[in-house]
This record gives structure tokens, sequence and C-alpha cells, in this order.
């Protein structure tokens, strides 16, 4: 491991004692720094995702799935959080009385939904050729 990637994980592992402490912002923080060092490590940016979703920054959250969708189009984990930050959305939408934007996003949501479940079913395909494909939402689990 070289120096750099040590410091990443170091910030990394900070991540798991703000977690603890319900503590989001310092979190996403310590994300942060590991980015900075490592720009492009998938797994820092689906933390920071959470920890944004979770210190209610939900569009700092949708921007970050997104871009690691770009980075790995095939991360079903990455669809499904993104419809998960878009479930949220549209939560907070129908809350604030705009119902017409709580639909959209729950579009979106099932949209990142479904690319998930088609990753997932081709990812059981290469151990299981006769597997189903998928169904509705909540039919199968997703294979990370």
């Amino acid at each position: 491991m070289t120096e750099e990637s040590e410091k990443a994980q170091q910030h990394y592992l900070e991540v798991l004692k703000h977690y603890g402490e319900d503590n989001y912002p310092a979190a996403a923080e310590a994300h942060r720094k590991a980015l900075e060092i490592s720009p492009d490590w998938t797994e820092a940016m689906h933390g920071l995702a959470m920890a944004l979703m979770h210190g209610d920054q939900v569009d700092e959250a949708i921007v970050v799935g997104k871009r690691i969708c770009e980075l790995d189009p095939e991360d079903a984990f990455a669809h499904t959080s993104l419809s998960m930050f878009y479930q949220r959305k549209s939560v907070i939408a129908r809350e604030g009385g705009e119902a017409e934007a709580s639909a959209s996003f729950i579009e979106e949501a099932e949209k990142e939904g479904a690319k998930a479940r088609l990753i997932s079913w081709k990812e059981e395909l290469k151990t299981n050729p006769d597997a189903s494909p998928p169904g509705p939402a909540g039919s199968m689990d997703v294979i990370q």
C-alpha cells in the first residue's frame, strides 16, 4: 500500500467513528479528505453519498451517486442508492406540497431501482444461467 493510499484509508476509517456518533457532517468531511487523495475511489464515494443523505443533503448525495454511475455504470449498489435518494427527495417534495415534483422523483427512483435489478440479474446469470428475469421492485436481492 502506498503512503497516499494509507492516508486515504485512514480518513476512511475515521468515518466509522463519526458514523458511530451519528455525526454525518464529520463523516462526509472524512470521506471528502479520502477522495482528495483518491478521487475515483468509489467505496469512499458510496460512504460520502450515504453520509450526505443522512445529513439531509440529498441533492449532494444524488450528485455523488451519479458520479459513481459514471465511473462504474454496472454498480448495482450505486443505482440502488440513487433510488433511495430519489425516494427521499419525493418525500421532501410531497411534505412541501409539491405533488408533481414528488411524482417525478418517484419515477427517477423506479428507473434507478430497475437498473439495479437488471444489473443484479446479469450478475446472477453468470453463475445461474437459468435465473428468472427481474420482477417488480423488491422481488430480488442485489448482488455486489
